[in-house]
């Protein structure tokens, strides 16, 4: 049976257990506009017990967690900016993306927009990223707060509509009492809390990743390819092209043979018939791989074990000519390729197969931030755990999803909106620089209504893109 049936039937249980505690306690439950809370008194005496005895050690942190605070600021505030820019700019690059961009991070979320590039995400996974973000984001709150002289009212939990959440709950009225700075570092100390859980859970993935796996393959990302002008074609599928090129394409073929400059390739029939006569249009050079349709990961060449992709230098002792078997794996079988290598269009005396391996360019702060995640891992490798796989493997993702996430709500979190800890942050950053409640409150409401629109305006590009 598949851990995907077991996490299915731990969701159900969670939510017996939460209906059955909701009607026994329901006299506990309160509504607070939207939100229905469940208020304890669980860590109100570790919370105030830690902050007394790392009194020195918080005094001079608070400075680190404000300056982080700014930091997750101005970065969060620069990608919505970014990704408003993207989805403008390049309307082609929103219709690739499956995920509304105000889509709540749900178990499954993978699984429903068909996100192969993500690893599974089990609800054993939520419960497990939520609790962990919960609890600390919430203490460092509380600590914060608790040095500051604020009392800590409560502790609980409750729901924005379906969606879990945690909470400590400070007295409001102690905290607007106290300086500015206090206010600001009280607020950004749970996202400081995640930042720091980013950097230990990614710790713990890379020694993990280290201990658990090794190199068992070579990837390659593409077939060769080059970039032509369609004005440029003489034949399609070895007819001389006359006036317009779609005539001669076969709509049952996804792949339509042409001539470039006396040279063959392979183009998409669907890239050719939505070409004008002066587009540029990826095409696929005439090569071993491309023809053997070669696919999966390279595991052998003849009798010699590939691990990596530098390992394919093997391929410098054959010659034009020779025939090798290629042994390929992907998750459920294995595949053996007879090909016979063709010569190196740059040099006539090596031979060829015909693949690529794409380095990833990280384009922007975001981007390299993302590819910086997993760059632990060389390219063109596939890893294979050393031990039991599907256990394995089932802690890596778990660990990944915990970097993702605990990453994402610090820089979510420091967003600059009312309902955020950054937009009450940011109210203080412009009471402090200018002295003026009023006109703090001003900037305040300002970048709220811009945030909200630039949300909006996602969401209608996004929306837009697949009409």
């Amino acid at each position: 049976m598949s851990f995907l049936a077991y996490d299915i039937g731990f969701l159900v249980l969670f939510v017996l257990v939460l209906a059955i505690l909701f009607y026994v306690k329901r006299k506990n439950f309160k509504w607070e506009g939207i939100l229905l809370l469940y208020r304890t008194n669980i860590g109100v005496k570790f919370i105030d017990k830690f902050a007394k005895k790392y009194k020195s050690m918080i005094s001079w942190m608070r400075y680190i967690i404000v300056s982080m605070g700014f930091l997750l600021m101005i970065a969060m505030t620069y990608f919505l900016m970014q990704l408003l820019y993207i989805f403008i700019k390049y309307p082609a690059t929103v219709r690739a993306i499956k995920v509304p961009p105000l889509t709540p991070l749900i178990p499954y979320l993978p699984s429903i927009f068909k996100l192969d590039f993500l690893p599974p995400f089990y609800f054993t996974y939520w419960i497990i990223a939520i609790a962990s973000i919960a609890i600390f984001h919430e203490a460092a709150h509380g600590i914060l707060a608790r040095y500051s002289n604020v009392k800590v009212k409560s502790t609980g939990f409750g729901f924005l509509g379906p969606f879990l959440a945690a909470f400590v709950e400070p007295d409001e009225k102690q905290m607007e009492k106290k300086d500015n700075f206090s206010q600001m570092a009280i607020l950004s100390a749970g996202t400081f809390a995640n930042i720091l859980l980013t950097v230990i859970f990614f710790l713990m993935l890379i020694i993990f990743f280290i201990l658990t796996f090794s190199q068992a393959g070579a990837t390659f990302s593409d077939y060769s390819y080059s970039i032509v002008n369609t004005s440029s074609i003489t034949l399609i599928n070895n007819n001389h092209l006359i006036g317009n090129f779609s005539q001669f394409l076969d709509l049952n073929s996804s792949i339509t043979n042409i001539t470039v400059n006396n040279k063959t390739y392979f183009a998409s029939t669907a890239a050719l018939s939505g070409a004008n006569n002066s587009s540029l249009i990826k095409v696929y050079d005439n090569a071993p791989a491309f023809n053997a349709q070669l696919r999966g990961i390279i595991v052998k060449i003849n009798n010699d074990k590939i691990t990596n992709y530098t390992d394919l230098e093997i391929f410098k002792k054959y010659k034009p000519g020779d025939s090798i078997l290629i042994e390929t794996s992907n998750a459920t079988s294995i595949r053996i390729y007879n090909i016979t290598l063709a010569q190196n269009p740059s040099n006539n005396s090596q031979p060829y197969l015909g693949i690529v391996l794409e380095v990833r360019q990280s384009r922007g702060v975001l981007g390299k931030l993302v590819n910086s995640i997993s760059s632990f891992k060389q390219q063109g490798v596939y890893y294979s755990p050393r031990f039991d796989g599907e256990l394995i493997i089932f802690i890596y993702n778990l660990l990944w999803w915990l970097v993702i996430i605990n990453l994402s709500v610090a820089l979510i979190n420091m967003l600059p909106l009312g309902i955020f800890d950054g937009g009450k942050f940011f109210y203080l950053t412009m009471f402090s620089i200018t002295k003026s409640k009023k006109f703090a409150q001003i900037t305040f409401k300002l970048i709220t209504y811009i945030n909200i629109l630039i949300f909006i305006l996602l969401m209608v590009f996004w929306a837009f893109s697949f009409i």
